[in-house]
């Protein structure tokens, strides 16, 4: 933990209560542009899709076109929810013999792999996955859309011809990986300035500086005239390809052309009187509800969460986490319809929900730019283990396991749609926040702003220092436990998002530090 950080500081959010729809999102123009949609006559896809493709021009190093991800719909006149998977698979040409180990030992970034000869996996077009979320997106507005396709995007088309401020959160993003961008020269020219230096505003607050994003805007436009499809079967994708194997990566037009995302039902388990739906396959979810499983077998947690409760949730995330590594992964036999990230959650006046996570993997994905699309691209085959004759080990064609958790729940009347963003961490934010609802009866702002810890797989765990003593000491019993508080940068916590409803009244938040994160109720929304 950083000995600088303040000690007196209180970071809260307000939470709106609302009938109108509510869109929480990690950046706040982007759930404006969501709220537009709804006050438009749009329901909770409608508004998810023009957010969608909002936040990935708004918070480009996260997610994007180029990205993948999962969500969880809730349909309310039919009482039903609906997985949607449209992660990323590995390229059909891609060669396990061109990722060789390094023998360093584990490499640094989100997962524990062992580390790979020039970080073949992590960074450049060698990393590059077949991206899944704009056909995702497009098989939500076929199937649940009621606004034109084009409409829904033109927020985000606007947002990239006018391009992203750069203010000091963005400056410190980019700052943060100005080293590896100035690596591609087409990411280069979009987020550095001279092709080396992070692009940052000046000191003063008049001071104004914008990303380039034009070429982006064009692609986005051909996406509405032409549809979703324009990615992978058009000229978009063949100049997408063409881009990633001129700069050495294995992804081709066909397989753009041969993607499609997955509607499936959901995994559906009850846990302590609440029921959840979560996304099942090659996601999060499954982890998710075996740490519930294992939570639900422990004593009873009292009237708030003490030392019993954060005990459990340890040992739910460890066990559940153990499996998780061990046994997951594409081999064939998984089901057809399975599975730095975003996250955002919508709720209409019907009480329709949508959960969706989307992602480019780690921050700024492969830090490589499409210069034919504007793309920044995806790094998805990190989450591949690069030691072979395991689950998860990589292979041509191979579907990505990820971690993504979009979670919807119901319990003691209320109904919820949470998620996260943050690599491993985000299934111990889901966890604890649903154990928050169900078995605290906590509303959704005790839920988001009540302190965490993260069990990401390794033998720790990660505590926010404002606990209380009790708890910190009754984990420290079992664990090695590191304290440290929630912060804007670096999030040693996932930054979740999400929306309620209950009795008729909508209510939504996103993580206290995000400094760009809100919850917009559709009043607030500006077309």
């Amino acid at each position: 933990m950083s000995v600088n950080l303040s000690r007196s500081a209180q970071t809260r959010k307000i939470v709106i209560e609302t009938e109108y729809g509510v869109v929480a999102a990690q950046h706040r123009l982007a759930a404006e542009a969501g709220a537009a949609v709804l006050e438009a006559g749009g329901d909770a896809v409608d508004a998810a899709v023009a957010t969608s493709f909002a936040i990935g021009v708004l918070e480009p190093w996260m997610s994007g076109p180029a990205g993948g991800g999962a969500l969880m719909l809730w349909r309310a006149d039919t009482a039903k929810a609906h997985a949607l998977n449209y992660g990323m698979r590995a390229p059909e040409a891609l060669d396990p013999a061109d990722y060789p180990l390094s023998g360093k030992g584990v490499a640094g970034d989100l997962f524990p792999w062992e580390e790979v000869v020039e970080d073949r996996n992590v960074q450049g077009a060698t990393a590059v996955a077949v991206p899944g979320l704009v056909d995702g997106m497009g098989q939500l507005h076929e199937r649940f859309g009621r606004m034109p396709w084009g409409e829904l995007l033109s927020p985000a088309i606007g947002f990239a011809r006018e391009g992203l401020l750069v203010d000091w959160y963005a400056a410190l993003i980019i700052a943060s990986t100005t080293r590896e961008l100035a690596k591609d020269p087409d990411a280069a020219a979009m987020f550095l300035e001279d092709g080396q230096w992070p692009t940052i505003s000046g000191w003063t607050a008049l001071a104004e500086k914008r990303l380039e994003q034009r070429r982006m805007a064009d692609s986005l436009e051909q996406l509405a005239r032409k549809g979703a499809r324009e990615f992978y079967d058009g000229e978009l994708g063949a100049a997408l390809a063409t881009d990633m194997q001129a700069k050495g990566g294995s992804l081709s037009h066909a397989d753009l052309r041969a993607y499609r995302a997955e509607f499936s039902d959901p995994l559906s388990f009850d846990y302590r009187g609440a029921r959840f739906d979560v996304a099942p396959g090659l996601t999060a979810g499954p982890t998710f509800r075996h740490a519930l499983g294992e939570m639900e077998r422990a004593a009873a947690f009292g009237a708030a969460p003490g030392p019993e409760a954060f005990t459990a949730y340890a040992g739910g995330l460890s066990g559940a986490y153990d499996e998780r590594l061990a046994t997951m992964g594409d081999t064939g036999e998984s089901e057809t319809h399975s599975g730095c990230t975003t996250h955002f959650s919508v709720v209409d006046r019907d009480g329709n929900m949508v959960s969706q996570t989307q992602t480019l993997l780690s921050i700024f994905g492969a830090r490589v730019v499409s210069p034919a699309t504007g793309f920044l691209m995806n790094n998805g085959i990190m989450w591949f283990d690069p030691v072979p004759g395991r689950p998860n080990s990589l292979a041509p064609g191979k579907r990505c396991l990820m971690n993504v958790c979009p979670i919807l729940g119901e319990s003691g009347g209320a109904r919820f749609a949470f998620g996260a963003s943050g690599g491993r961490k985000i299934v111990s934010a889901m966890v604890q926040m649903a154990s928050f609802v169900a078995d605290f009866g906590m509303d959704i702002a005790d839920c988001f702003h009540h302190p965490r810890i993260d069990v990401s797989g390794g033998k720790a765990v990660v505590a926010d220092e404002t606990l209380s003593g009790d708890i910190l000491d009754a984990l420290r019993a079992s664990y090695p436990v590191h304290t440290t508080r929630r912060s804007p940068f670096p999030y040693a916590f996932a930054c979740p998002a999400g929306v309620m409803r209950k009795a008729g009244v909508n209510t939504g938040c996103t993580e206290i530090m995000s400094p760009w994160g809100d919850a917009i109720c559709e009043e607030q929304g500006k077309l």
